[in-house]
């Protein structure tokens, strides 16, 4: 992965997806949550999620805290497994930190599949500040694709409408 990327996409439909539930990534009941929101990429490989760390999620004094870091590519290599229809857990998840993710700083968090073995999938995520596209953070992970039943649980739970072709709905970047 590139240490800066020249252009950061500012245009992708937005992830459908019910936020009336208490996951500290993406719910918005969560009073100490994220509230991530994800938006498709503009070639449809992934996606990708804004975040500015504020003071609640310091580590050292003006640095987020690794681990919630840690979980903004999780929560964002998950939901891009999930735009695929494919629900599945975080088996194992390794972090490389580049450089420090201050607080206050906009950040852009994006995931994609690598590849599919199965039951297995293999994602990458990386965290670049925004202004100028630097790496702060890179992510692999392998997730752990859950059986049916449980699947449907979360669809039922976590999606909003599901569109005719079967893919996660979404809406335009305004919505």
């Amino acid at each position: 992965m590139d240490d800066v990327e020249p252009q950061v996409e500012t245009v992708g439909a937005r992830l459908k997806v019910r936020d009336d539930h208490y996951c500290f990534g993406c719910g918005r009941l969560n009073p100490w949550g994220l509230k991530l929101s994800f938006y498709e990429s503009a070639d449809g490989s992934g996606l990708w999620a804004q975040w500015t760390p504020v003071r609640q999620h310091e580590g050292y004094d003006g640095i987020a805290h690794g681990g919630i870091v840690t979980t903004v590519l999780d929560e964002v290599m998950a939901w891009t497994a999930y735009r695929q229809r494919i629900w599945a857990v975080t088996g194992r998840i390794a972090v490389r930190f580049r450089r420090p993710v201050e607080i206050g700083v906009a950040t852009r968090a994006s995931g994609r599949i690598v590849a599919d073995r199965g039951r297995l999938l293999e994602l990458a995520g990386e965290l670049r500040r925004e202004s100028d596209g630097v790496v702060l953070a890179e992510a692999t992970g392998t997730f752990v694709r859950v059986a049916e039943e449980q699947a449907g649980e979360w669809r039922r739970r976590y999606l909003g409408d599901i569109s005719q072709e079967g893919k996660i709905a979404v809406v335009d970047a305004n919505g």
